[in-house]
C-alpha cells in the first residue's frame, strides 16, 4: 500500500465545524487503523449539510508511479510503527466551504457528534498523514505536491459518464450476470470498504446515512438536498407494532412533511418486469397529482404529500434483479445491510431515498425531462417471509402512526393503474367525508394488440372482471357494502381503520394454523373481514365506495393449474368469510348509519344470503339444468308410471338418436365431476394438468350441447307457418306457450342483461371478444373450481416454506487435498479396542431392558392436521350429499309426480302442456330476479354517479 500521494479529504466526508468538540471521555480515544475487507460495498461517506470539520485521512490513496516495491514496504512499516506512537492534534489543513444546507435540518441534528449514527465517526487522534511534519522527509515533498483540489471518492473511480441513449448505453449490463448473492457475500462489482467504528443512536439503532452514486444524481433535477444525495439504511431490531415506541423515525417525519397519500407496494418473488410496470405506473400517477395546480391539496410540490413504501416478504425470496432496479433508482446499495446488532436478530431492513428515476418494463431508465417528479420511497426488506398480512403489518402499524397519512392504498406488485387512477381514487375521500374505502375497476392485461384473448383461460377472467365491475360493484357500492376491496388495488381511510377493524384484520396473520379450519378459511379472504368489520364498526358510519374512473390493470393466471391454485384460496376464503358476514348480520343496527342505509344494508345482507345458497347448491342445479334440457323429449314414462308413446323423431334434436344421445352424455358427466374429486383430494393441479385440461374440454362440449337444446326449444315453441293466422300479439303468443315465455325471459336477463349493462357503461367489446369463452369454460367454474376449493378445505397456507436448516449436532467434516491429489478428511472414529467393546457392551445392557410399552401420541401439529381433515371431510360430505339429494328428487319419478301435483299439473310426463317443468321453471325465474336486482344496482350507480361525482 502506498502513502506517497496522500490526498486531502472529499468535500462529501467533512463535518461541520461546530460538530468538532466531542465528551471528554471519547475525546482522548485513540486512533484505531481502519481495516480493509475485500467483501462487498459498504457504507461510504455521507455529507453534512451544517458545514464541514477535519476527517481522517483515507486508508488508501492512490499510487505513486515511481514508488519502487521496496520503497513501498519500508514506507508501510514506518507508518505503522508512528500510527502506534504519535495522537497528532486535529488537523484543519484542508478545510473546505461548508455544503449548500438543505432547506430541512438533518433529521438526527440533535444528537451530539458522537451520537449521530455515520458510516464513520471522526476519531480524536490524527491519522499521521494529515500532519505532513510527521513523516519522512523524502515523503513531505510529495505530499506538499498533492495540495490540491481533489473530489473523487476515497477508494473508488469515478465512473464514466452515462450513455447517451438508454441506461449504460443499451440493455442493462447486470441483466446478463447470474443472481448475485445479498448482503456482504461476494459480487463481481465489489469495492473495498473501510470498515470503521459506528456510533449508534440513543436509543441503540443502527441508522447509516450514505451517499448516492453520482449517477443517480446526474439524471435528477435536485442534487443538493439531503434526501437525493443520501440514502438512508435502517436496521430494524423489533416487531412491527413496537416499531415507533423503539425510537424509529422515518424522513417524512423528520422533515415535518404531512403525509396525504401513503401507497404500500407488497411483493414476494415477483420479477423486474412487473416491478418496473407497477413501480413505473405509480411514478406516472404522482406526476399526474403535481400537475393538478387548481387542487387545494396537490400541485407542484405535491410529491413532498405522498410516499411509496415497497415491502418485499423475505431477504432471501426477493428477485435480485428488483434489487437490481431498486439500486438503480438510488433506494438500495450492497454490502450495507446487517442481520445482527448488539446480537439482536434483525428482522427488517429499511431504505429511505427520494428518487428521481424511473426505470421502466423495457429497462430503460428515465427523469424529469420525461415529466417524473421525485417519489419518496421506504424499501422494507422483511428478513424472514411472514405472508402478505404481515407486510401489511409493517405498513398499517409500523410506518402508519409516525406518518398518520389521509388515505392508505394498496397495490401489489404486478398491478398497474393507469395514469390518473390514483388522483380519481383519492377523489371519492375528498369529496365524500363519510367514504372510509373505496376500490376501481380491475381489469386483465390483454397484451400486445389483445394477443392474452387467444388464451381461453384468460379471455374467460376477462369477461368475468368485466362483468363483476359492471353489476356486482355498482350494486354494492349503491348498498354502501362491498364485500370485498381488493388488495391488488384499494384504499383506506386510515382513521377509519384504527381500532376494532385493523385488529380483526391482523388476527388473520395467526389464524392460519388456528384451532378452526372456518377461522382459518376465512382469513384467507382477510379483506373480506376488514370490509365488513368497517361498515359495522360500533358508532361509526363508514361506507364503501366503487369508483369507476379509478382503473388498473393486472396479470392473471394463464395456465390452469395456476388458474384452479389462485382461485382455491378465493373461492375458500370468500365462502367462509360470506357465512361469518352472515352469521354476525345484526352488527349493522349497532353501527352509526341512519335508519334507511341500515335497511339498505339488510337487503343485500338477505341478496348475499341467497347467493350463497345458490353458490352451495350450484353443482347439483348444473347437471339438473343438463338433465331436464337433454331428457325433454327422450322420457320412456311419465310420471304416473304409464309408458309414453315413443318421441316423434321430427320433435327431437337429434331425431331417433336423441335417447341414445342423453344415455351416453349422462354417465360421462357424471363420470367428469367423479374424476374432478378424485384429482383434487390430494393432488396439486400442476401434477394432474392433463385431467383437468380433459374434464375442461367435457363440460365445454357439454355445454355446447345444453345451449343447443335450448336453442331448439325455442325454435319447437314457436308457432309452425299454419298458426301465425291466428296468432295476433305476443302477448298472445306467450300466452300460448308459457315455455316459450320461460325460455326467452331467462336467457334475455341474463345474456340478454349483460349486453344492455355493457353498453350502458360504454364497454361492449368485451362481449364480442370474451363472451364466447366464458360461456363455454362457466361449468368448469361451476364444477371444478369447486371442488378442488371443498376438497382443499385443510389447505390454509399461504406457499410459505417451512424451516430447511439442517441440523448441526452431528459435527462436520472438511476435505483437504493430499499430495497424491486425493481428497482427504478428518474423522473422529473410536480405535481403541476397550472402546469398541464397551460400545458393545451398551448395547446389549439396552437390549437387556425391558420393553416399555408407549402409547401412541400424536404432537400438537399432527392433531391439528388431522382436524383441519377431518373437517375438510365433513364438509365435503356434507356438500356432496345435499347435491345428489336435490338430484335425487328432482328426477325420481315418483317424487315428480308428488311434485307436478302440488302444482296442479298432470298428464303425459306429468305436464298438462308437455313442456311445463317446475325445476326449470323456478331455475329460470331465479335467474331472472337476481339479474334484475343487479341491474336496477348498476342503473342507480350511474345515476347517483351522473348526479353526485
Amino acid at each position: 500500500m502506498s502513502y506517497s500521494q496522500p490526498q486531502p479529504p472529499p468535500r462529501h466526508a467533512q463535518r461541520p465545524s461546530q460538530r468538532t468538540q466531542r465528551p471528554p471521555d471519547q475525546s482522548q480515544r485513540a486512533f484505531t487503523q481502519a481495516s480493509i475487507s475485500t467483501s462487498s460495498t459498504a457504507p461510504s461517506y455521507r455529507s453534512q449539510p451544517q458545514g464541514s470539520i477535519p476527517m481522517p485521512m483515507p486508508t488508501r490513496v492512490v499510487h505513486a508511479p515511481t514508488r519502487q516495491a521496496s520503497q513501498q514496504h519500508q514506507a508501510q512499516q514506518q507508518h505503522q510503527q508512528q500510527q502506534q506512537q504519535q495522537q497528532m492534534p486535529p488537523s484543519s489543513r484542508y478545510q473546505q466551504p461548508p455544503l449548500q444546507t438543505s432547506q430541512h435540518p438533518s433529521p438526527r441534528s440533535a444528537y451530539s457528534g458522537s451520537e449521530r449514527s455515520l458510516p464513520y465517526a471522526a476519531p480524536a487522534a490524527e491519522h499521521p498523514l494529515h500532519n505532513p511534519n510527521a513523516l519522512p522527509e523524502r515523503r513531505q515533498d510529495a505530499y506538499r505536491q498533492q495540495e490540491q483540489p481533489y473530489s473523487a471518492p476515497r477508494m473508488y473511480a469515478p465512473p464514466p459518464p452515462p450513455a447517451p441513449s438508454g441506461f449504460l448505453g443499451g440493455p442493462l449490463q447486470f441483466a446478463g450476470h447470474p443472481p448475485m448473492p445479498m448482503g456482504n457475500g461476494p459480487d463481481p462489482f465489489t469495492r473495498k470498504r473501510t470498515v470503521r467504528k459506528i456510533p449508534l443512536t440513543p436509543q441503540g439503532n443502527l441508522v447509516l446515512d450514505i451517499p448516492v452514486s453520482e449517477r443517480v444524481l446526474n439524471n435528477g433535477k435536485f442534487r443538493d438536498e439531503e434526501e437525493f444525495t443520501h440514502m438512508r439504511y435502517t436496521a430494524v431490531v423489533c416487531a412491527a407494532d413496537d416499531f415507533s415506541s423503539k425510537g424509529y423515525s422515518l424522513r417524512q417525519q423528520d422533515y415535518g412533511r404531512s403525509t396525504e397519500l401513503f401507497i404500500v407496494m407488497t411483493m414476494y418473488n415477483e420479477n423486474d418486469e412487473l416491478f418496473c410496470k407497477s413501480m413505473n405506473a405509480v411514478m406516472k400517477n404522482i406526476a399526474h397529482l403535481c400537475t393538478r395546480s387548481r387542487s387545494k391539496v396537490w400541485g407542484n410540490e405535491g410529491w413532498k404529500k405522498v410516499v411509496v413504501c415497497i415491502v418485499s416478504d423475505g431477504r432471501t425470496k426477493v428477485n435480485r434483479r428488483v434489487l437490481d432496479v431498486l439500486g438503480l433508482m438510488g433506494v438500495y446499495q450492497d454490502g450495507v445491510m446487517k442481520d445482527h446488532v448488539n446480537e439482536k436478530p434483525v428482522t427488517a431492513h429499511l431504505f429511505e431515498y427520494t428518487t428521481q428515476v424511473a426505470v421502466d418494463a423495457h429497462l430503460t431508465m428515465k427523469g424529469y425531462e420525461k415529466g417524473y417528479v421525485p417519489v419518496q420511497i421506504l424499501f422494507c426488506l422483511k428478513e424472514k417471509n411472514a405472508k402478505k398480512i404481515n407486510s401489511h403489518r409493517w405498513f398499517f402499524n409500523a410506518f402508519g402512526p409516525l406518518l398518520r397519512p389521509n388515505i392508505c392504498m394498496l397495490l401489489d406488485v404486478g398491478t398497474k393503474p393507469q395514469e390518473t387512477a390514483l388522483y380519481h381514487l383519492w377523489k371519492a375521500f375528498d369529496r365524500n367525508p363519510s367514504v372510509g374505502g373505496a376500490c376501481g375497476e380491475i381489469y386483465a392485461e390483454l397484451g400486445t394488440g389483445c394477443s392474452n384473448l387467444l388464451n381461453p383461460i384468460v379471455a374467460a377472467q376477462n369477461f368475468e372482471y368485466k362483468m363483476s365491475n359492471i353489476l356486482d360493484k355498482p350494486l354494492e357500492s349503491v348498498c354502501g357494502y362491498i364485500s370485498v376491496l381488493p388488495g391488488a388495488f384499494s384504499a383506506y381511510r386510515y382513521v377509519a381503520l384504527q381500532g376494532k377493524p385493523l385488529m380483526q384484520y391482523f388476527k388473520g396473520e395467526t389464524m392460519h394454523g388456528g384451532a378452526s379450519v372456518s377461522t382459518a378459511n376465512m382469513y384467507l379472504a382477510e379483506d373480506r373481514i376488514l370490509c365488513f368489520e368497517l361498515v359495522t364498526k360500533r358508532e361509526q358510519a363508514w361506507l364503501l365506495k366503487y369508483v369507476k374512473s379509478a382503473k388498473a390493470e393486472t396479470d392473471v393466471p394463464d395456465s390452469v393449474p395456476e388458474f384452479i391454485s389462485q382461485r382455491r384460496r378465493w373461492l375458500n376464503g370468500s365462502f367462509f368469510a360470506g357465512v361469518h358476514a352472515l352469521q354476525h348480520w345484526y352488527h349493522i343496527f349497532r353501527s352509526g348509519h341512519n335508519p334507511a342505509r341500515k335497511m339498505i344494508l339488510l337487503v343485500e345482507f338477505i341478496y348475499n344470503a341467497i347467493m350463497t345458497l345458490f353458490n352451495w347448491f350450484g353443482l347439483s342445479f348444473f347437471y339438473l339444468t343438463f338433465f331436464f334440457l337433454a331428457n325433454t323429449n327422450t322420457m320412456a314414462s311419465s310420471t304416473d308410471g304409464t309408458p309414453n308413446p315413443p318421441p316423434d323423431p321430427a320433435l327431437s334434436p337429434f331425431g331417433a338418436s336423441s335417447q341414445g344421445i342423453f344415455e351416453v352424455l349422462r354417465p360421462i358427466y357424471i363420470a367428469a365431476v367423479v374424476t374432478c374429486f378424485i384429482s383434487a383430494m390430494g393432488n396439486r393441479p400442476q401434477g394432474s394438468r392433463w385431467i383437468y385440461i380433459g374434464c375442461m374440454i367435457l363440460f365445454a362440449a357439454i355445454m355446447g350441447i345444453m345451449l343447443f337444446y335450448c336453442g331448439w326449444d325455442v325454435y319447437q315453441s314457436l308457432p309452425k307457418k299454419d298458426e301465425w293466422d291466428s296468432i295476433h300479439s305476443v302477448s298472445q303468443l306467450i300466452k300460448q306457450r308459457p315455455a316459450l315465455k320461460d325460455i326467452v325471459l331467462s336467457l334475455a336477463s341474463t345474456y340478454g342483461l349483460y349486453i344492455i349493462a355493457s353498453c350502458l357503461y360504454f364497454e361492449p367489446w368485451h362481449m364480442i371478444t370474451s363472451f364466447v369463452q366464458y360461456l363455454f369454460l362457466m361449468p368448469s367454474f361451476m364444477n371444478i373450481l369447486m371442488i378442488y376449493a371443498f376438497s382443499n378445505l385443510h389447505d390454509v397456507s399461504w406457499g410459505t416454506k417451512g424451516d430447511n436448516s439442517n441440523a448441526s449436532d452431528l459435527g462436520a467434516v472438511t476435505s483437504s487435498k493430499a499430495k497424491d491429489g486425493t481428497h482427504m478428511v478428518s474423522v473422529e472414529v473410536p480405535t481403541e479396542r476397550t472402546d469398541i467393546n464397551a460400545s458393545y457392551d451398551k448395547f446389549l445392557a439396552n437390549l437387556r431392558e425391558p420393553r416399555t410399552k408407549e402409547k401412541q401420541k400424536r404432537d400438537v401439529k399432527t392433531k391439528q392436521e388431522d382436524s383441519f381433515k377431518q373437517y375438510r371431510t365433513n364438509l365435503l360430505l356434507s356438500w356432496m350429499f345435499s347435491n345428489a339429494l336435490v338430484i335425487i328428487i328432482l328426477t325420481n319419478e315418483k317424487m315428480q309426480k308428488i311434485l307436478y301435483t302440488s302444482f296442479g299439473k298432470s298428464g303425459t310426463n306429468g305436464q298438462d302442456d308437455g313442456q311445463f317443468n317446475p325445476f326449470l321453471r323456478f331455475t329460470f325465474y331465479s335467474v331472472m330476479a337476481i339479474s334484475a336486482f343487479r341491474f336496477i344496482g348498476c342503473v342507480l350507480y350511474l345515476v347517483t354517479r351522473a348526479t353526485c361525482g
